[in-house]
């Protein structure tokens, strides 16, 4: 018999039936005459109670070797449970151990482990309850993104890794190369000096890790019309912040004959599916994060999904700001980025429900954005939410061939470098937009996780690339 998954098992009702479950013994207490194993298999972020007869033949001599860690096959009867927190429990009858672990040496014993401990074992922490629930919200927010994007009749669009093109503008870029830089600095010192030959690299020219698959998915949406990139970007950001990574999952829809009216819908659309899918699907992880994590935060996310986004300009959130007599540590001035506590006085003081920001200075921004007609600001949109700030960041983008190259030309960007960029300009432009999510960055708001080092498997940060 295939052994059940235990969320199926804690589902049912007691029933008499005669069940085996493959599963990590979480806990094993031994009383006189019975004992008591705590199970949990992964699916689900509850353990089921597995009791045994200790006067049952030869099971005693089994239970020795049990121990917290260790991998085993129970099999019993399913039953009604006495115990609180739980309608079920199986009458354990046998159980044989696959997998040993040594009580000395296993690290998750059942005790509180602080999440930077965790991270020095993130080969063991999807063990642990937290990080359990982290993984199974993963999978519930990508399927979501998934069904938003395939319900509206987007394509997924596998975009590349390795680009030649800044997308950001940031130079923030992980390099890509073959040649051994060092040799050359010894061996060609002359040739060095002057600078490396690219010509003599893998792709013939300078190479680095995509920070962005926008560029990319704009040539098949101006194709396609609707499509979506959902995968992995890297960025070369010296910070150990608690907000960010050098490898993360970006997602980015992009959609031709839209402009910045309907991409503001759809961001707003897209958070609340997800959203409204997290609190449907991952209930039981939620009611953990809820509990453990962040208190409040389910209420937090259900209101998002049931309020109106607040739409305003960036001057409109600037005047706000300045009239509300808040003393803020950095100061409001027309003309810089908003920061978080500016974004979440926004959502949480002044407008009590998310907001999202559009016509920004253009100075801020990246050089893309289509330029409106006062010349000073972009169509580009924020979407902020409470607890958290910007979510989303988005534009409408530049279809006007001569625009974007002033543009380029303003920002000293090496038109040659984005020829095919411009060519979808030249060939049938049309009027269009997108927006990106970074995908730990919802993790981690609709977790309430405080370290985004936290809702990724493996996390990459400066002098940190283990596992």
């Amino acid at each position: 018999m295939i052994a059940l998954r235990i969320a199926q098992i804690l589902a049912r009702q007691p029933s008499d039936e005669r069940l085996t479950i493959q599963a990590w013994v979480r806990t094993k207490r031994q009383a006189k005459d019975v004992c008591f194993i705590d199970l949990n298999d992964g699916s689900t972020i509850r353990n089921i109670q597995v009791v045994f007869d200790n006067n049952l033949t030869g099971l005693v001599d089994k239970l020795v070797s049990i121990s917290t860690g260790a991998s085993v096959k129970v099999t019993g009867i399913l039953k009604a449970s006495p115990a609180q927190g739980q309608s079920v429990e199986l009458a354990g009858d046998d159980i044989t151990l696959i997998g040993p672990a040594d009580p000395e040496t296993y690290p998750l014993q059942k005790k509180q482990h602080t999440f930077e401990f965790l991270r020095e074992i993130a080969h063991l922490r999807p063990r642990s309850n937290s990080f359990g629930a982290i993984a199974r919200l993963r999978n519930t927010l990508a399927m979501a993104i998934h069904d938003f994007f395939q319900n509206q009749g987007y394509l997924w669009v596998h975009t590349p890794i390795i680009t030649a093109s800044d997308a950001e503008g940031a130079g923030e870029m992980f390099q890509v190369t073959t040649l051994d830089l060092d040799l050359l600095a010894k061996t060609d010192p002359a040739r060095f000096k002057d600078g490396i030959d690219y010509g003599r690299d893998f792709f013939g020219k300078k190479a680095h890790l995509t920070v962005s698959g926008q560029l990319n998915g704009e040539t098949y949406a101006s194709a396609l019309g609707r499509i979506y990139t959902f995968g992995p970007t890297f960025r070369a950001e010296n910070s150990n912040t608690s907000r960010h990574l050098a490898e993360f999952w970006m997602v980015e829809p992009e959609t031709a004959f839209m402009d910045i009216h309907q991409n503001m819908d759809s961001a707003e659309s897209f958070i609340k599916f997800v959203l409204a899918r997290a609190l449907e699907k991952s209930a039981d992880d939620l009611d953990f994060f809820n509990e453990r994590i962040q208190k409040g935060l389910i209420d937090s996310l259900q209101s998002v999904v049931s309020s109106p986004f607040e739409k305003i300009s960036y001057t409109q959130a600037v005047e706000q700001l300045l009239g509300s007599g808040k003393k803020f540590e950095y100061p409001i001035v027309w003309g810089k980025d908003l920061q978080s506590e500016h974004e979440r006085f926004l959502t949480e003081e002044i407008y009590q429900r998310p907001v999202i920001v559009t016509s920004y200075p253009k100075e801020i921004k990246a050089f893309y954005m289509k330029i409106n007609d006062d010349q000073k600001t972009v169509r580009a949109m924020d979407v902020l939410v409470p607890r958290l700030g910007e979510i989303i960041g988005g534009s409408e983008r530049e279809e006007r061939l001569d625009v974007l190259q002033s543009r380029m030309d303003e920002l000293h960007l090496n038109q040659k470098d984005y020829w095919w960029y411009l060519d979808l300009r030249r060939f049938g432009t049309v009027p269009h937009a997108g927006f990106g999510l970074g995908f730990e960055r919802l993790i981690q708001y609709v977790s309430g996780m405080q370290n985004i080092r936290d809702v990724i498997p493996y996390p990459r940060t400066p002098k940190s690339a283990n596992f």
